[in-house]
């Protein structure tokens, strides 16, 4: 079974559905993909280019390139699920498994690179993987360099401040952060990301490593600049689990609260959390309520207590809150509808 292709040769994404904007990376970036996509075609995700780790690291460090394995997840996220889309997820998430230099190499990074290096443009790379995949949506990258990251970390046993370089050491720091930012300070941003940005109807962030992965977009300042000013409404989706090291000191009001204190100017329409991962719910609406969100509590995990989002209950959540259906939702006896 192939894609269906319009008439320039390109697959069929359809025109039906709101505009929206996804920001993130990793694997929180593509739960929020898997959701949007049952509700919406007009959809394009932008995507951090900071890892250091693994197979993009290699490759961002080797050949002098953005960082593909985050670009590559989202656009497995966005195949559908034919036999064709299908398959093309499973190639383009393949790992290699020798004992040679291409030991756990993602085949998608390798793809990704090679149509880089053909083209010599990201973007143009990156929408010729979308149409082998048949994705419905485009994917870009928030920089148009690679990015490095920097935080300030509090150990935990006490002492001095010590300070992390690079996305992995960063996530991995035996501590709490207490800042963070990226370089270069001010990254040339591609013009198509800021143009979907000015088009958008909604934009959505989250959920995913909150201080490498999501605030990151807010850090950029023409990204930063783009996000303010965008006419589009904006949505925050909490994580459901602590992350270990990165966030495992923060309640979900205090994720709210990063937000607002690397980005007093970025207001939200929505917040959406899962009730049964927060554990004060009235500190987490005050937190959303200072940055002009009502919260909408609905169950988008998979099961009882899983750190997992489920696709189509993270899409009805999405859905009810693009369609403004925030009040009824929140009172217990719907949380699990």
């Amino acid at each position: 079974m192939t894609a269906m292709l319009d008439k320039e040769g390109w697959p069929m994404r359809g025109e039906a559905g709101t505009k929206v904007v996804a920001f993130g990376g990793g694997h929180g970036l593509s739960a929020t993909l898997r959701a949007l996509k049952h509700i919406t075609h007009q959809l394009t995700a932008v995507v951090t280019v900071a890892d250091d780790g693994g197979s993009s690291g290699r490759l961002r460090t080797e050949m002098e390139v953005l960082p593909p394995g985050d670009l590559r997840m989202a656009l497995a996220s966005l195949c559908d699920d034919s036999e064709w889309g299908l398959t093309w997820r499973d190639v383009m998430q393949h790992r290699f498994c020798t004992d040679g230099e291409l030991d756990n190499h993602a085949l998608g990074n390798l793809l990704i690179v090679a149509l880089w290096q053909l083209l010599g443009d990201e973007v143009k790379g990156l929408d010729w993987v979308g149409r082998l995949l048949g994705a419905h949506g485009r994917v870009l990258p928030m920089a148009s360099v690679p990015l490095e990251i920097e935080a300030d970390v509090v150990p935990r046993e006490g002492g001095e401040i010590q300070t992390y370089r690079g996305q992995v050491n960063v996530a991995t720091a035996p501590g709490n952060v207490a800042d963070i930012r990226i370089m270069p300070q001010n990254p040339p941003v591609p013009t198509e990301v800021k143009q979907c940005i000015a088009e958008a109807e909604w934009v959505v962030l989250g959920p995913g490593s909150w201080y490498t992965s999501v605030l990151p977009h807010l850090l950029v300042k023409e990204l930063h600049d783009a996000l303010v000013s965008t006419p589009a409404r904006r949505a925050l989706i909490l994580n459901l689990t602590e992350q270990a090291g990165e966030t495992d000191s923060l309640s979900a009001a205090d994720h709210v609260r990063v937000l607002k204190k690397y980005a007093p100017a970025f207001a939200l329409d929505v917040v959406i959390a899962d009730p049964s991962m927060v554990d004060d719910i009235d500190e987490l609406e005050d937190a959303a309520r200072e940055l002009g969100a009502r919260l909408l509590l609905r169950q988008v995990c998979i099961g009882a207590k899983s750190g997992l989002h489920d696709p189509l209950r993270l899409a009805a959540a999405l859905r009810d809150a693009f369609d403004g259906v925030l009040g009824e939702v929140n009172s217990p006896e719907n949380w699990l509808a």
